[in-house]
Formats: C-alpha cells, structure tokens, sequence
C-alpha cells in the first residue's frame, strides 16, 4: 500500500508491506524500516496525520483486516513460518549496541526484548521476531552496527 502522510506539516511518501506479517515493512521516503506495532490500549489516542493521497482516506479508515484461516491458526498458536529473514535479526538502523538481554543457547519467546540499539540519541528496543533458541549473537555493548549488521541468529 503506497501513502503520501501529511504529519506536522511534512509530508512522507511512506510504502507498507503486509500488514499481518511480524515485523511490518514500511518504506518511508526511500528509507526501509521494520515496525513491531503493540497492542493499542482503548483509551490511547493515535497521533493525527492527514492522507495526502493513496488508498482509504483519514476520515473513513479502512477495513478490520481479515486473515485467511490458516494464517489466523499461525498467529494463535504463537508460531511464525521459518523464512530466512527469520534466522537472523538484523540491525535495522546504524548505531551503538547499548546492551544484550540473550545469549546462544537461550530459548526466547516472539517480542522478547534480544538487545538495545542506540541510535541518534534514541534507545531502540530489538525484539525477536519469532520464538525460537538463540544460535549466536554477533554483538556486544558498545559495539558500533551497520545498517542490515547481523545482530543475533536463531537455530533453523
């Protein structure tokens, strides 16, 4: 799904993927990110930004996603395919390793915090994108990453 947002006053050409896959893909003016969304609580409002252009539009929101049953299945049960996206969880932005919660041989579960990535005087939480046990992890704290660095691996 391709957007142009219109937020505080700037607008983004924001491109994203798959809404029921973990993470969510978003491009966001030539930029790729990957985004673990939580579950927004009721009383929480979500920040305001304008549809510019793209599918929907900001004052009828678009339609509850609906899963095919098999993939419905996958997400209660708490199990995720076994892609090779999935093996390695990669930094997705550069920066400094801040800390590591995991070690090889430690079994996580999907969300678990894996490390934390300071980035632009920002701590950003690495999460593990499926549940599954740790087979290396490439980083210590305060070790500078690259963008798309290998930071932990996951047994296959």
């Amino acid at each position: 799904m391709r957007l142009r947002l219109k937020l505080a006053g700037r607008v983004f050409e924001v491109e994203v993927g798959d809404l029921s896959e973990r993470p969510i893909v978003a491009t966001v003016d030539g930029q790729r990110f990957e985004v673990w969304p939580e579950e927004q609580k009721a009383s929480q409002p979500l920040p305001e930004a304008e549809l510019v252009s793209g599918t929907g539009s900001a004052s009828t929101p678009p339609p509850p996603l609906e899963r095919p049953p098999a993939a419905q299945a996958i997400l209660e049960s708490g199990q995720r395919p076994l892609t090779q996206a999935a093996r390695t969880v990669q930094a997705p932005i550069p920066g400094v390793i801040d800390s590591v919660a995991v070690k090889a041989g430690d079994v996580v579960t999907a969300g678990q915090t894996l490390c934390v990535l300071e980035a632009m005087k920002m701590k950003n939480v690495i999460r593990a994108p499926r549940s599954g046990e740790v087979a290396a992890v490439h980083v210590q704290p305060g070790q500078q990453v690259r963008h798309y660095e290998p930071l932990v691996e996951f047994v296959e």
